[in-house]
């Protein structure tokens, strides 16, 4: 399990949550007045941190939602294939390999540099060099 249960209400801009089944940070919390006979509703945007894009979420403040558990990590390069690159833990010395689609990254990765990149839900993604 990568995830957690957590309220809407205890939620924060800048942490992370589950949206569309895609782990988010949320960029924007706006909540209304609770009506007559209803609850506050929160409406929530985020931005996927694997696919960049926005996503919004409209439930009540109640309502539970699932908030994935970030791993941030350091790791050295190896070696680099096309857009593919090896990377080795500096903890655990676990070698894995990532794909790299974001050309600025690319350009800054060089073989034997350290890296920084989150782990959650199963996916890897490289956060700075």
């Amino acid at each position: 399990m990568a995830w957690e249960q957590n309220e809407i209400r205890n939620l924060k801009v800048n942490h992370y949550m589950m949206i569309d089944d895609e782990p988010c940070k949320i960029k924007s919390i706006n909540t209304s007045k609770p009506g007559k006979h209803g609850e506050a509703k929160a409406r929530i945007q985020g931005i996927g941190i694997f696919d960049g894009k926005k996503h919004s979420l409209i439930s009540p403040v109640t309502h539970k939602v699932r908030v994935p558990i970030i791993d941030k990590r350091k790791g050295q390069v190896i070696s680099i294939q096309g857009n593919e690159v090896k990377i080795m833990d500096m903890e655990t010395y676990e070698t894995f390999g990532l794909a790299v689609e974001d050309d600025e990254i690319m350009d800054k990765i060089e073989q034997g540099q350290e890296v920084d990149y989150l782990e959650t839900v199963g996916k890897k993604k490289i956060t700075r060099v």
